[in-house]
Order: C-alpha cells, then sequence, then structure tokens
C-alpha cells in the first residue's frame, strides 16, 4: 500500500494565488516543500480522495493516468475539494477509454451526490459515473476497501465528510476541514485502531478550533486518541492541509510537531506499507 500526498494545501493553495503576506512571499522565495497545492490524496493510485482545482497539475507531476482510479471520495462541495467542471472531461470527445466499461464511483454527500446527478443527465454516457450518496457511520464497500464516512464540524450548510479507510490490513483515519470532532464522531471512532492519522492543520498557531484545526488542535487530537486506545503501537500521524494564515513554513511546522512525534505533510510526500511494518 502506498499513499502518495497530492497536495497539502487549504483553499487558495499556497503561496495564495493572489497573496502578498510575508508567509507567501517567502514561499515563493523558497520554494521546495513550501509550495503547496489544493489538498488530495491517492492510496495505490486508484482510491483518491477529493477533486481539487489542482488535479490536472497532480496528473502532471506524479505521472497519474485517472482513467485507473475507480473510487473518488469527496469530503464536501467546496471547490477547493471538489472542482466538478474536471468531471465533463470524463466523457467523449475529451477523454476515450480503451476498456469500453470504464466506470468510476464518487462517493459524497447530499450535495455532491446531487451535482453529480445533474451533470449525468446532461451527458449520454453518464452511466460510467456512478453517484453514491453516504450516510454518516455506516459502513461502506469500494472495491478492495472498506470504508465508513464520519461527521466533522466545517460546514454548517452541508454535512462534511471525513472518512474511516480499512484496506490491507491496515486502518486509515482521514481528515481534512475537520473542525473539532462532535461527540457522535468520537464515539463512533472509539471502535477502532488507526495505522495512520492524517489530519486537518489549517490553522498553524492560530488556537481557532470551529471548521478547522490548528496545531494545537492536531496534538489534542492525537492525545485523544491515545487516550481511546484508537492508535496501533507503530501508527504514523501526519498533518496535512495548511494555510498561509497558519503563519508557519514547512521547516517551523516540523520544528513544532516533531518533538510530538507528528509528521508533517508536503506535496509528493509518501507512506508505504513497509513503513509500518
Amino acid at each position: 500500500m502506498e499513499i502518495l500526498f497530492l497536495g497539502t494545501a487549504a483553499a487558495e493553495g499556497w503561496p495564495g494565488i493572489f497573496c502578498e503576506c510575508e508567509y507567501c512571499e517567502k514561499a515563493r522565495e523558497l520554494k521546495s516543500k513550501n509550495i503547496r497545492t489544493r489538498s488530495s490524496i491517492i492510496i495505490d493510485r486508484k482510491y483518491k480522495v477529493d477533486l481539487p482545482p489542482d488535479t490536472y497539475w497532480h496528473t502532471v507531476k506524479y505521472g497519474l493516468n485517472l482513467s485507473k482510479i475507480e473510487h473518488l471520495f469527496i469530503t464536501h462541495s467546496h471547490a477547493d475539494h471538489f472542482d466538478f467542471s474536471e468531471l465533463y472531461f470524463y466523457f467523449e470527445p475529451f477523454a476515450h477509454f480503451k476498456n469500453k466499461e470504464r466506470y468510476l464511483n464518487i462517493y459524497g454527500n447530499k450535495n455532491v451526490f446531487e451535482i453529480i446527478s445533474n451533470l449525468i443527465k446532461e451527458k449520454k454516457n453518464g452511466q460510467f459515473i456512478i453517484p453514491h450518496l453516504l450516510e454518516v457511520f455506516k459502513k461502506y464497500e469500494a472495491g478492495d476497501m472498506e470504508f465508513y464516512p464520519v461527521l466533522a464540524d466545517h460546514e454548517p450548510k452541508e454535512t462534511s465528510l471525513n472518512f474511516i479507510f480499512k484496506y490491507k490490513n491496515r486502518t486509515i483515519l482521514h481528515g481534512y476541514d475537520t473542525g473539532w470532532y462532535p461527540d457522535n464522531t468520537w464515539e463512533f471512532i472509539k471502535d477502532f485502531k488507526c495505522d495512520i492519522v492524517i489530519m486537518d492543520c489549517t490553522n498553524g498557531i492560530l488556537d481557532f478550533e470551529k471548521y478547522h484545526l490548528g496545531i494545537k488542535g492536531v496534538i489534542k487530537v492525537k492525545e485523544k486518541l491515545l487516550k481511546y486506545g484508537c492508535l496501533k503501537e507503530k501508527f504514523r500521524f501526519v498533518a496535512t492541509h495548511f494555510s498561509h494564515n497558519g503563519k508557519l513554513l514547512h521547516s517551523e511546522l516540523e520544528k513544532i510537531f516533531k518533538k510530538e512525534k507528528i509528521e508533517v505533510a508536503y506535496d509528493g510526500k509518501k507512506i508505504k506499507l513497509r513503513d509500518l511494518i
């Protein structure tokens, strides 16, 4: 199993597309791991979380063939996580598949389901995209993967989802735009033991924990999971989804998180199955 971090930024990217703040200017100067595209991961190059506006660049940079993607998990309908206009290029004449029975399962909340359903109505070969409306805390299967949508505290106008994935004898808790989890999410998570936790750190040094987490929030999540016994002995804990408004560059984030044994994601970071053995 391989997890590839395609992007690790919040909505505007880092540096922000129009921003001149000191943190964006420093990122432009230093480059390297400080350049962050909008957040997404891909597991074994066939299970993908979110469809951000930088998806095309991700395919070029990492040599991805998205025709191989059969399962796409969408956290919520905000444009930085679900740029649904890209799905128009799934159809002819923009895409031609060698296997004429190719299909793409897309899993999401009511907003995502309705957007995809309307798109399918517009296209003759829309049957190759299959939308799935998810309920929180329910078990689902996607190919060889078992997964559970859990409730995040992010967008009051829609159900924002995080995911627990069980795949190849490994359990992954994946969180973008989490906020501090509501009580029913914590109660549900108690029943799992995670090998990998990937957690939103948008707010950086800011204390605010509504809609997003920062450094203190990420550390608190780890402490709570440890208290509940939800982390396996050789777990990996990774912070991701960073904003320049959090006021810390990559090296500064690493310095803070190192003593907490929390990794700092960057675009192109890989976690492989052998790393967990």
